[in-house]
């Protein structure tokens, strides 16, 4: 897509650009109504007769068959010029739903609801991640995207602070969760309405057909080492119950969900911006081994303090990677193909979760509750070396498309 203009030109919010403050703002509100419904979201499941392997199932079927709509969502953005609509239809998916877990009574109802929130995910995510990529100025995008990252996590901080609030009142009554939940989400799509701006974008302009061969051979040999990395990298739900199954109280479970949150807006910006000055394949390979070394710790220790210090560690992780991916995969598409660029991206890492949580919850299940972290660990392991080649190799070539 072409750059944004009449959309990243006026006044700046906080030292950013209008449509990058106001879709942060956007996330931190339906992130606090994610967050608030998935930190409880595990313990619920169980509590109505889910397994360990119906919760991976339930995660990786969700995200896995609703991200090929990632990929769509991004290529109809870019044909059309637009991101706004699918943004607005993406978010108001989520608000509808939240408060409909509240009369789910069996795991299978659940999945349902599951798979038509991620839809919506799928819808937004591709358009959003482009406003953001064409917002940008040059160089900022690691900032930019830093800064999503850090209000998507202020949300998980909210959510998950809400969610304890709201059980310190009513232990156990999930349900009230659900029903409350909507509210946040309901005022992020009233900000996305009225404060985004659509970019004014020529009808010349549009990208024509869009093929594969629009993308560059750096920009698949990263989507394969994503997709080696995603592959160990399963739902976070299934390290929610390990905290539970050392001793940590279902009631601080969502504490412990903000702890690692609150790491990843702490460091999410500035991670951001350093990889603008010393580029982005460093900061992921980083993050990579941390993974590596914080799943191990998951397999190995029972303990609660080292539990909880490395769900410290995992946010920090998030901090590493999860902008500064977005940031250097948009750094390798030609900005009228972002949308695509990105929404493939995305689809990648989302039809990835399925084969992921299907054989992290077997493992919990089948093995024990130590082999999913020791596998995750060993994925995580490959694709930081694979990334180290790729640094190595493309060391000193320009990463960005114009």
């Amino acid at each position: 897509m072409t750059e944004q203009n009449d959309a990243s030109q006026g006044k700046k919010i906080a030292g950013l650009e209008r449509n990058v403050f106001f879709s942060g703002l956007t996330s931190f509100l339906t992130d606090t109504t994610t967050k608030m419904i998935y930190c409880i979201m595990p313990l619920f499941l169980l509590s109505i007769g889910a397994t360990k392997t119906d919760l991976s199932l339930i995660e990786g079927i969700a995200e896995s068959t609703a991200s090929v709509l990632k990929a769509l969502s991004g290529w109809w953005s870019d044909k059309i010029g637009k991101n706004k609509p699918f943004m607005v239809i993406g978010y108001a998916i989520t608000t509808i739903i939240a408060p409909l877990y509240s009369l789910a009574g069996v795991p299978l109802q659940i999945l349902y609801l599951r798979f038509i929130e991620r839809v919506g995910k799928g819808i937004r995510t591709a358009p959003r991640d482009s406003l953001i990529a064409g917002s940008s100025k040059q160089k900022k995008s690691g900032k930019n995207f830093g800064f999503h990252k850090a209000m998507d996590n202020c949300g998980a901080i909210a959510g998950p602070l809400l969610a304890y609030c709201i059980l310190m009142v009513f232990p156990s009554e999930y349900r009230k969760i659900f029903l409350i939940s909507a509210i946040p989400a309901f005022a992020g799509v009233i900000t996305i309405i009225f404060f985004i701006k659509e970019a004014k974008i020529e009808k010349e302009s549009l990208p024509g057909k869009i093929v594969l061969k629009d993308f560059s051979s750096r920009y698949y040999i990263f989507l394969f080492i994503t997709f080696i990395f995603t592959l160990g990298n399963s739902t976070d739900a299934l390290l929610l119950v390990k905290a539970n199954d050392i001793g940590i109280n279902a009631l601080y479970i969502p504490l412990v969900y903000l702890i690692y949150n609150s790491v990843s807006v702490l460091f999410a910006v500035p991670m951001g911006t350093l990889s603008d000055k010393i580029g982005r394949e460093r900061l992921i390979i980083l993050g990579y081994l941390l993974y590596s070394a914080v799943y191990f710790g998951f397999g190995r220790s029972n303990v609660k303090a080292v539990i909880i210090l490395l769900f410290a560690l995992y946010g920090l992780y998030s901090a590493l990677t999860d902008g500064v991916q977005k940031a250097l995969v948009s750094d390798l598409i030609h900005r009228d193909k972002r949308g695509t660029g990105l929404g493939i991206y995305n689809a990648v890492l989302g039809i990835t979760l399925l084969p992921a949580s299907l054989i992290a919850g077997i493992l919990y299940d089948r093995v024990n509750y130590s082999a999913p972290f020791y596998f995750g660990a060993s994925t995580a392991l490959l694709a930081a070396a694979m990334m180290f080649l790729f640094y190595k190799v493309h060391k000193g070539k320009p990463d960005t498309v114009n």
